[in-house]
């Protein structure tokens, strides 16, 4: 209860505006330099992705031998690893598209001191890392799963 006075009265307090120090706009400058790298480095291993979903599930469905090479993955259709290949493509992109646009709207944003454009950066930033974090939510539920199946399995 006195937690909740606490806020109401601070919601109720004016509030400064928020400071951005010259260190403060290097650090973001520097941050979206490397956003931009490594959102051109995304693009690059989508691009890659691209491609081998569009050649591999072909070569392995008209090559047999490549298919024995595999072992019990060669036992998979073709079609498989290209769809493999594209989630993962696109599971790529989606993270570099927003570090790219994020370095884009910072850089603006801290070199000719447009607000709005700072503003736009950080929601792009806020994206990311929702995005990383539904993907970690997702993977720990699939270890879950795969932990629970090995048990149930290993119990017969």
């Amino acid at each position: 209860m006195e937690d909740q006075v606490q806020f109401e009265e601070a919601s109720n307090q004016k509030h400064e505006q928020l400071i951005v120090t010259e260190d403060m706009r290097s650090y973001i400058y520097d941050m979206a330099k490397w956003a931009n790298f490594l959102g051109i480095v995304g693009f690059v291993i989508s691009a890659f992705m691209l491609m081998a979903a569009l050649t591999i599930g072909p070569t392995i469905n008209s090559n047999p031998e490549m298919a024995k090479m595999l072992g019990q993955l060669g036992a998979m259709d073709g079609t498989t690893f290209s769809i493999v290949f594209l989630i993962y493509g696109f599971a790529i992109f989606f993270p570099s598209l927003l570090m790219v646009r994020y370095a884009s709207k910072a850089k603006q944003g801290v070199l000719y001191g447009e607000q709005a454009s700072l503003d736009e950066g950080i929601a792009k930033l806020k994206s990311l890392f929702k995005y990383f974090g539904v993907l970690t939510i997702i993977f720990i539920g699939l270890y879950l799963l795969t932990l629970i199946s090995a048990i149930l399995g290993g119990i017969k």
